[in-house]
C-alpha cells in the first residue's frame, strides 16, 4: 500500500502537488497532510457517503481538541488492515475512533451513532455497486433494480439493530462488551467493511494500473447473479438491490452466488397453477410477497417444491421481512413446518404454507381465490417471529419466487434409457411407417436399471 500511494504521489498523478515529506529506514513512514486527505477524498468522492469520509477523518487526525494536522502512514495503513483483517478489538478502536470517542471497555457508545455509522457503510458500498461495470451488476441495473436511499438506510439501521436488547426498540447505548459480540456474529457488517475498505485502498487494482480514476468495486459476492431476467426488457422490480444484499447474506453459502427467476405474479398472472407449475422441482428458493399495504416479506425454503401431505424442508429455512424493516426469523426446530404445498385434495388446505400450522402459518398464500392470504400473530416455528403482513389477512399485490444456486439436475435416466433416435424425430418415424419400412431399433432398448 506504501508503495502505491508514494508512487502516485512522486509521479504527481494528483491534480496538485501535496506537501508531502517523507523518509526509509526500517520502515517507511508518510506523513499526509489534510491536503492531502482533500485530495483522497476528491479520488474516493463518487465512492463514498459523506458521513464515512467524516468518520474516517476522525479515525486518521482525531476529533475536537485532540485533532491533528498530520497523520503517520501507520495510521492509514491500519484503517484499511484493521476492518479487512482486524481482530475483533482492532475493529473496535475503529468504530469508537471513528464516532469521535476513544475506546474503552467502560465507555457505552450511543446506539444512535453506531446506527448512522453502519449505514455510512452500507451507503458506500452502494454507491460502488451503482459505479461498478460488473456484469453481475449490470444484471440487476439494466432491469429495473435501485437501491433507493430509504432502503440503503433501512439496510443500515438491521445491521445495527442486532448489536442487543429488542430488535424494534434497541436501546439507547451499548457496551463494550455488546459491541464486542455484535462485531463476532455480524457476518454481514464484516463483509461490507471488507468491500468497502478494498475498493477505497484500491487493493484490487491491477499491477501497473497507476490511474487515479474511480475503482471499479472487487466482486460483489453480497450480490448474487440474476439468471432469467434476459428476455423480459421491462421487469417491474418490487423489490430493491438493499433487499437482495439482505436476504442473500443470510442463504446458506453454496446458495449465495446465483438467484434464478422463477415466477411473478405481474410477469406470468395470477395464477396459483401457473405459480406451482414454475417452481415445482426448482431446489431451494426465495418467496416474496408484497400486500396491498406495501409490506414486503418472504420466507426460504429449502427443499424443492412438491405436491404433498406433509411438511418438507430443514431448519436452514427462515422467514424474513424487507419493509417497512429488514428483519430475519430463523428456524427454532421446535417442530419441522418448515414449507407445505398442496392443491386440488379436498381432505388437506390447498395452498403454500410457510411455518407454524394449518390456518395459523407464518406465510399461507390461498389456492383458490390465489391472491389472498394470511399472516398469524404467533409462529412456533421461526424464532423471535413477528406478524409478516400488515394486517393478519391480505391481498397479494405482488408475489415472487426465485430459485437460488445452481438449478437442480433432473433425474432422466429413465426417459433417457428408454428412447431411440427416432423418438426425438416423429416426422422420420412416419415416413418408415408410410413407406412399410421395419423400424429395426423398436425393441432393442436397454432394460432401465435395477
Amino acid at each position: 500500500i506504501a508503495t502505491f500511494y508514494v508512487r502516485k504521489i512522486k509521479k504527481k498523478r494528483f491534480s496538485e502537488k501535496p506537501n508531502l515529506t517523507w523518509t526509509k529506514s526500517n520502515a517507511l513512514h508518510v506523513l499526509l497532510t489534510k491536503e492531502i486527505l482533500l485530495l483522497f477524498q476528491k479520488f474516493w468522492g463518487p465512492q463514498i457517503d459523506p458521513r464515512l469520509a467524516q468518520y474516517l477523518t476522525n479515525f486518521l487526525f482525531g476529533a475536537g481538541q485532540q485533532k491533528s494536522p498530520t497523520v503517520d502512514f501507520n495510521r492509514f495503513a491500519e484503517l484499511y488492515v484493521y476492518n479487512v483483517r482486524g481482530t475483533v478489538e482492532e475493529r473496535m478502536i475503529v468504530i469508537y475512533n471513528c464516532l469521535g470517542m476513544d475506546y474503552n471497555e467502560d465507555v457505552e457508545l450511543p446506539y444512535q451513532l453506531l446506527k448512522e455509522y453502519c449505514e455510512s457503510i452500507v451507503s458506500t458500498y452502494m454507491k460502488m455497486l451503482k459505479s461498478s461495470s460488473s456484469k453481475r451488476v449490470r444484471s440487476w441495473q439494466d432491469k429495473g433494480f435501485r437501491a433507493s436511499a430509504s432502503n440503503v438506510q433501512a439496510l443500515g439501521e438491521a445491521v445495527a439493530a442486532t448489536v442487543g436488547g429488542d430488535l424494534d426498540s434497541p436501546q439507547h447505548h451499548c457496551t463494550a462488551a455488546q459491541l464486542s459480540k455484535w462485531l463476532q456474529t455480524n457476518v454481514l457488517l464484516r463483509q461490507l467493511a471488507e468491500l468497502v475498505y478494498v475498493n477505497l485502498y484500491g487493493i484490487n487494482k491491477k499491477p501497473g494500473d497507476e490511474s487515479p480514476a474511480p475503482l471499479p468495486p472487487a466482486a460483489p459476492s453480497l450480490l448474487p447473479a440474476a439468471d432469467g431476467l434476459e428476455a423480459m426488457p421491462d421487469y417491474p422490480a418490487v423489490i430493491d438491490l438493499s433487499h437482495i444484499v439482505w436476504v442473500n447474506s443470510h442463504l446458506p453459502h453454496k446458495y449465495q452466488h446465483k438467484w434464478r427467476f422463477l415466477f411473478s405474479t405481474n410477469i406470468h398472472g395470477e395464477s396459483f397453477s401457473t405459480m406451482t407449475g414454475r417452481i415445482i422441482d426448482q431446489g431451494p428458493s426465495v418467496i416474496i410477497v408484497e400486500d396491498s399495504s406495501g409490506y414486503i416479506f418472504g420466507g426460504f425454503a429449502t427443499a424443492a417444491w412438491g405436491f404433498g401431505p406433509n411438511f418438507t424442508g430443514t431448519d436452514e429455512a427462515f422467514l424474513f421481512t424487507c419493509a417497512p424493516k429488514m428483519r430475519v426469523y430463523p428456524a427454532t426446530s421446535y417442530n419441522d413446518h418448515y414449507q407445505y404445498l398442496n392443491h386440488h385434495t379436498k381432505t388437506l388446505p390447498n395452498g403454500l404454507l410457510m411455518g407454524g400450522q394449518f390456518q395459523f402459518g407464518g406465510i399461507w398464500v390461498n389456492a383458490e381465490p390465489f391472491g389472498e392470504g394470511a399472516s398469524a400473530e404467533s409462529c412456533s416455528t421461526f424464532r423471535g417471529y413477528r406478524r409478516l403482513s400488515k394486517e393478519p389477512s391480505f391481498r397479494i399485490r405482488s408475489l415472487e419466487v426465485w430459485g437460488v444456486g445452481d438449478k437442480p439436475a433432473l433425474d432422466k435416466d429413465d426417459d433417457e434409457r428408454d428412447m431411440s433416435i427416432l423418438d426425438t424425430n416423429p416426422e422420420a418415424k412416419a415416413i418408415l411407417d408410410m413407406a412399410g419400412r421395419t423400424r429395426h431399433s423398436e425393441g432393442l432398448r436397454e432394460d432401465p436399471p435395477l
